[in-house]
């Protein structure tokens, strides 16, 4: 993905997941806004973002955050929103035995006291591989791969949804189901 690419990426993912208001859209209850509505607002606030554009950031995107409506009229990002009100109509899915978390060692303390919390997201993200949480975890340092018991949390009653791109989604994980190799 080139510069400019992954720029407007990361400009999509804070008007789609976090602050909407900066370029003046409004999101629906689903999280979904018309294309051409974005494109005007991203256009009219310095984002050079036509159709095709678009198009070219949502099919190259290696997370896969957004995704476009059967019709192609409204766009939404997958997960990780930080608003409130909005609601991904996620099912709950059945777990794989085992999930990963990447994080970095100065979130330990607070993780091995509280487990993994949502903070100001909707959801506590989780992989189905411990490559995707290496990713995750490099983002802010060296790497810590945490294995959360799924299938046992699932059985105690915790509820997990599986979004469009793959990302495992629950409401808390209590250390209890944690498994930290690194110790």
């Amino acid at each position: 993905m080139s510069k400019s690419l992954k720029a407007q990426s990361k400009f999509l993912s804070l008007v789609l997941r976090h602050n909407p208001e900066k370029i003046g859209i409004t999101l629906d209850k689903n999280g979904w806004v018309k294309v051409v509505d974005l494109l005007n607002a991203a256009n009219s606030h310095g984002q050079h973002i036509n159709q095709s554009r678009l198009i070219e950031i949502v099919e190259t995107n290696d997370k896969k955050r957004f995704s476009f409506s059967d019709d192609g009229l409204r766009i939404r990002a997958n997960q990780g929103h930080s608003i409130k009100h909005i609601d991904l109509g996620l099912e709950s899915s059945s777990p794989p035995d085992v999930l990963y978390h990447g994080t970095v060692d100065r979130f330990m303390v607070e993780i091995r006291e509280d487990g993994l919390k949502k903070m100001s997201r909707q959801h506590v993200h989780l992989s189905a591989d411990e490559k995707t949480a290496i990713k995750v975890g490099q983002r802010r340092g060296k790497p810590i791969v945490l294995s959360v018991d799924a299938k046992k949390m699932a059985d105690a009653g915790y509820v997990f949804y599986l979004s469009e791109n793959g990302v495992w989604l629950t409401d808390h994980v209590p250390w209890a189901f944690i498994r930290d190799e690194n110790t």
